[in-house]
């Protein structure tokens, strides 16, 4: 059973009269590093939220570490927490790795979502734009079957990518002793979270060296006849996927509940990508045969793609 400690509150928040809650995290007893909570992150761009940075037991301010920037936030660290009791546990697997030395040193900075905008914020817009008026009313449609306002005028994802590129990476980097250039800052993230990882990659090449995208929502919405959502993802991605040999981006999914939608699709990011001529080396896309759409699946297999990005030179 993981214990979180309170240990004291940081008054110091250098643009705002924020404070900041810092946590120590044990594990059957074994220290797992800290979190630093920073509720309402200052922003101007989207509706502000908690942001949890978590530093690896190692940390230290002589050393400097790699940035992995996920989203949905509070499903990471404590299943306590989480509305279905599950979490990516990724304070335990990037604390064994690290043990192994099988990766790099990182710290990870977690953002919330916020369960009503959550849609809207992660929808990667450019490709939606991509759709005719006709298909965007469609998808305006479907959306509604699942209580989504989704239209153009309402995507909100490039406000999201850039409160991260021009509020909170530079709040990380002048706060924390990490590596701030392109081959050490990642992005990652799971359904939705996967295709705003992805467009991240395209949008920002020049700040993120590595994506990871695990089962991500190519669908779009839910599944429909017809569906031109998948097809625009793709088209968005031939256009704008960063020149091979210069990034890493990581895919995967698996082939139960919601993951079983992605199937018909996964040959075209293999097209795509080959295409503009990734390899191996700095492209995967896995098949995990049995695995659902859910924190427990990810988890099992999140090492993976931590390797990928992280692996030591």
């Amino acid at each position: 059973m993981k214990k979180t400690l309170f240990l004291l509150l940081i008054t110091s928040f250098s643009f705002a009269q924020k404070g900041i809650i810092s946590y120590e995290i044990i594990d059957s007893g074994k220290f797992l590093g800290k979190i630093e909570r920073i509720d309402n992150f200052p922003t101007k761009y989207i509706v502000p939220r908690t942001v949890d940075v978590w530093l690896p037991a190692n940390y230290s301010k002589s050393k400097k570490y790699s940035v992995l920037y996920m989203h949905d936030g509070q499903m990471l660290f404590d299943g306590t927490t989480s509305w279905n009791k599950q979490e990516w546990k990724v304070d335990e697997i990037v604390s064994k790795l690290n043990d192994e030395k099988k990766i790099e040193d990182i710290i990870v900075v977690a953002i919330y979502n916020i369960s009503k905008l959550r849609h809207t914020d992660l929808y990667p817009k450019k490709p939606f734009a991509l759709l005719t008026p006709q298909q965007q009313e469609k998808a305006k449609t479907e959306a509604e079957k699942l209580k989504i306002d989704l239209t153009l005028k309402n995507i909100n994802s490039d406000n999201y990518l850039k409160f991260i590129v021009k509020e909170l990476k530079p709040y990380i980097d002048k706060n924390y002793s990490v590596l701030t250039d392109v081959n050490h800052t990642a992005i990652m993230g799971s359904s939705m979270g996967g295709l705003i990882s992805m467009y991240a990659l395209c949008e920002y090449p020049k700040i993120f060296g590595k994506a990871a995208c695990l089962s991500t929502h190519w669908i779009g919405l839910r599944e429909y006849e017809d569906n031109p959502i998948p097809e625009s993802f793709f088209t968005y991605m031939k256009q704008k996927l960063p020149v091979s040999g210069t990034h890493k981006i990581y895919f995967d999914y698996g082939t139960e509940t919601l993951d079983a939608f992605y199937l018909p699709f996964e040959h075209r990011v293999d097209e795509i990508l080959q295409a503009k001529g990734y390899t191996s080396n700095d492209y995967k896309n896995l098949k995990f045969e049995g695995e659902n759409h859910s924190e427990n699946s990810w988890q099992k297999r999140i090492d993976i793609p931590l390797q990928f990005m992280f692996e030591v030179k």
